[in-house]
């Protein structure tokens, strides 16, 4: 069974760093999108670092968290799980929201909401004092 689950959200202070980790389960990962997406009190949910490692890697990450945010993951020997981190560095206020991990089967990339089929449950992050 397909599943994805954050974990790592919480409360930090601007210029501070983060790592959020999503673990996945149930699916085959090189044959998959994988990607961060978050969304801030009253506003739209918007891709921030979206990746496809088969055929070669693509990568696409928000101008707004380029330099700042990286996303890498971590394999099981024998592929059955997956941990993709988000690590967040030099936070700001603006980067406050919950942050979602999502999957989808595909052949290309995009960063976009309607292109997952797959979520987790999300997990907050607040930057503040």
């Amino acid at each position: 069974q397909l599943r994805l689950v954050e974990s790592g959200g919480t409360l930090v202070q601007p210029g501070g760093s983060l790592r959020l980790a999503c673990t996945v389960s149930g699916l085959h990962l090189d044959y998959f999108a994988v990607g961060w997406f978050r969304q801030a009190p009253g506003k739209e949910r918007e891709g921030i670092v979206c990746m496809k490692n088969a055929g070669g890697g693509m990568i696409h990450t928000a101008e707004s968290v380029k330099g700042r945010f990286t996303s890498f993951r971590d394999d099981v020997e024998n592929n059955a799980e997956h941990t993709i981190y988000l690590q967040m560095n030099s936070l700001k206020p603006e980067d406050t929201g919950v942050y979602y991990c999502a999957a989808t089967w595909a052949d290309s990339l995009l960063c976009v909401q309607g292109y997952y089929d797959y979520w987790g449950q999300g997990t907050p992050v607040t930057v503040s004092f």
